[in-house]
């Protein structure tokens, strides 16, 4: 017997929707990872840098003073604070409030997943700087002080890793689509925002920072790609491990 047409439609439609939710964040992912393969992959073979002199030379176009660049006294001062949204010390403390108030909520399975993918990408940054081993920009250009290697930008990878994953945990708490597109949208900017103070700061090249929102999306990914397989085994076999309704 032939299904109803509007029940038949509706269910296309789920399926469909169900796909989407699971082909976009693979596609995020791969993506990320061809992004930093292909970067990393010229910074293993020593090129020129043309592109990265480039955008460090236009933004900090006075000879007489390098570290001065382009745009009014407070946007250098803005870029300052911003960019320490992704610093290592700020994303502990955000990570602490975070984890213990999705605990209090009884969700475990969140507050492990955020914690192991800061932990995570902690690990992904330092193995890949001691890895390339790459040099930052000359110290004359620099504002803001810097430690270790250049390669690939640690905040930009951290914040990716790290806010991407917040914002897509308020997607689930919340079920109306415009909520859903105003956590992840706010997520995406400051990730964008920190990694741009980066470059604009002279922190990194901009080659640096492209690699670290490349591969902390694909890292964040594969953290949502474990949280999706352990939810559906949780289903079956009711685990302990799951965050409460």
């Amino acid at each position: 017997m032939t299904a109803h047409p509007v029940a038949f439609t509706a269910r296309v439609l789920r399926v469909a929707r169900n796909e989407i939710g699971i082909v976009a964040p693979l596609l995020l992912g791969a993506g990320g990872l061809a992004l930093f393969a292909s970067i990393a992959d010229g910074v293993a073979s020593g090129d020129k840098q043309g592109f990265d002199w480039s955008v460090l030379t236009w933004l900090h176009p006075y000879a007489h003073d390098p570290q001065r660049v382009r745009g009014p006294w407070w946007l250098r001062e803005a870029a300052i604070d911003v960019t320490s949204l992704g610093g290592i010390s700020v994303l502990m403390v955000f990570a602490l409030i975070f984890g213990f108030f999705l605990l209090v909520h009884g969700k475990k399975l969140s507050a492990l997943l955020l914690v192991f993918g800061l932990a995570g990408g902690v690990a992904w940054s330092e193995g890949l700087k001691a890895v390339f081993d790459r040099a930052r920009p000359p110290a004359e250009y620099q504002v803001v002080e810097t430690l270790n290697a250049s390669f690939p930008s640690g905040h930009a990878l951290l914040a990716t890793v790290f806010y991407l994953t917040i914002g897509v945990m308020l997607t689930r708490a919340f079920p109306r689509a415009r909520v859903k597109a105003y956590a992840v949208g706010w997520a995406v900017v400051v990730v964008l925002l920190i990694g741009i103070t980066r470059i604009y700061l002279a922190a990194h090249w901009a080659t640096d920072v492209l690699a670290g929102w490349g591969i902390g999306a694909f890292w964040a990914v594969l953290l949502w790609l474990f949280a999706y397989a352990v939810e559906r085994r949780q289903r079956v076999h009711m685990s302990r491990l799951q965050d409460a309704p």
